[in-house]
């Protein structure tokens, strides 16, 4: 392989190694909810109560518990990804790869306790996202006299997210306000096969590496007392460092001029804005939510060219003595578009190696949901609530010109759809 090829290639692939360690959820890389109630619902819960669950959606609807209610439960996260290199052939496999990072396992516990008619108290675990791909098993030949057929490099990552949080609420008449510390946890994990262009393939990866990062969420509500009730929800940004992670996937690109330093092991969780509202009669329950998530400007994010989110979700429930039904709808513009600008000073369009590697490595593109759930009382104190969200498939083709002399390829199409069952068990006392 030429010198210069492979340092075209180099450049390209480093962005992949930062992206694609954040791969695979629903709005961006946020889970339109925690909680099968909200799941249920199409990730509705600024302005409808779903108990102690609602810590994440609004701290401030946990001020319809009336005693103390304890869930705890998960979500089986199944996302399908697969991307095909137009034309295929050449350097590329001749056909999309799939990645076997399939299934994922997002637990959660939340608490909730009324203290007296106007606070309110809570504590939770919620897993945030379980992410990564696996490319271990995909096709990986060297040949140093022609080009190889990369595999997507062999690349095996691993991103989790837990978040805790302290939710406090206060309410007097309709009106309650609430503030959530939020602490959150995070480990990653980068491993991948890099060719160095003499015929040698290396291993690339510094092992495990986590962090902690801190943050806040508030919350307000307001029930008008005839079924309608408003809400609105603020969440900070999180920043997150994983020490020797994307700095090392990017190292062996530093010496080819790919970059002039490795990269920075930042990683910041973007913050939200949003309100609601819902309205009861009798037994319909109605759900509306807007939410704003801040991608264009969180570190890590904003490099790579994602836009901010607006999500909107629908949701219905009908309830009746000892069981309920739910229904939703969850819509937001894929953050990841297609970009264009200017050449980078290798020469490479930094469009192309965008479009590349965010469609490769970052499929976040996923756009519409459905959703059902509904509970079931076994007695007034326990009860069962499932959900379940089907992501539809979202085919996006981009343009990677400055890639079609080296490479013989001109644009890149990525198919991504996901589904998740979720479950929860709730005890009031």
């Amino acid at each position: 392989m030429k010198t210069s090829t492979f340092k075209k290639l180099g450049a390209g692939i480093t962005l992949s190694l930062v992206t694609s360690t954040m791969l695979h959820a629903t709005n961006g890389d946020t889970l339109i909810a925690v909680g099968a109630k909200a799941r249920g619902m199409g990730g509705t819960g600024i302005a409808v109560s779903h108990g102690a669950e609602s810590t994440i959606s609004n701290p401030a609807m946990i001020s319809t518990v009336e005693g103390t209610e304890i869930s705890f439960g998960g979500t089986i996260f199944m996302p399908t990804i697969k991307t095909t290199i137009n034309p295929a052939g050449g350097m590329f496999p001749s056909q999309p790869l799939t990645s076997d990072a399939d299934m994922n396992m997002i637990p959660e516990v939340s608490i909730a306790h009324k203290i007296d008619d106007n606070w309110y108290i809570g504590i939770g675990m919620w897993g945030t996202a379980g992410m990564g791909t696996d490319y271990s098993k995909a096709q990986m030949s060297f040949d140093p006299t022609s080009y190889p057929k990369f595999g997507n490099l062999n690349m095996v990552t691993n991103l989790q997210l837990m978040q805790f949080a302290v939710p406090v609420a206060y309410k007097t008449g309709g009106f309650t306000a609430a503030v959530a510390p939020v602490l959150q946890y995070g480990n990653l994990d980068i491993n991948y096969h890099m060719p160095d262009g003499k015929g040698n393939i290396n291993n690339v990866g510094a092992g495990l590496s986590q962090d902690f990062g801190f943050g806040w969420t508030a919350g307000l509500s307001y029930d008008f007392s005839n079924g309608l009730v408003i809400g609105a929800v603020y969440k900070s940004s999180i920043e997150m460092t994983y020490v020797n992670q994307l700095s090392t996937a990017t190292s062996p690109f530093v010496a080819m001029g790919a970059f002039p330093a490795p990269m920075a092991d930042t990683l910041e969780q973007p913050a939200e804005i949003g309100a609601g509202f819902a309205y009861t009669m009798g037994a319909h329950t109605f759900a509306f939510d807007y939410k704003r998530i801040k991608y264009a400007s969180a570190t890590g994010y904003k490099e790579f060219g994602w836009d901010d989110q607006d999500v909107y979700a629908i949701g219905y429930e009908y309830a009746q003595d000892n069981w309920a039904l739910r229904l939703g709808y969850n819509r937001g513009a894929s953050p990841v578009t297609e970009q264009t600008g200017a050449m980078t000073p290798q020469g490479m369009g930094a469009q192309s190696a965008l479009n590349f590697f965010n469609l490769l490595g970052f499929p976040a593109t996923e756009e519409q949901h459905y959703t059902l759930g509904g509970t079931y009382e076994f007695t007034k104190a326990y009860s069962l609530d499932l959900a379940y969200v089907y992501g539809t498939s979202n085919e996006e083709t981009f343009g990677i010109p400055a890639f079609a002399r080296s490479f013989g390829t001109d644009s890149i199409t990525t198919d991504h759809k996901e589904s998740s069952l979720s479950f929860q068990l709730t005890y009031n006392f």
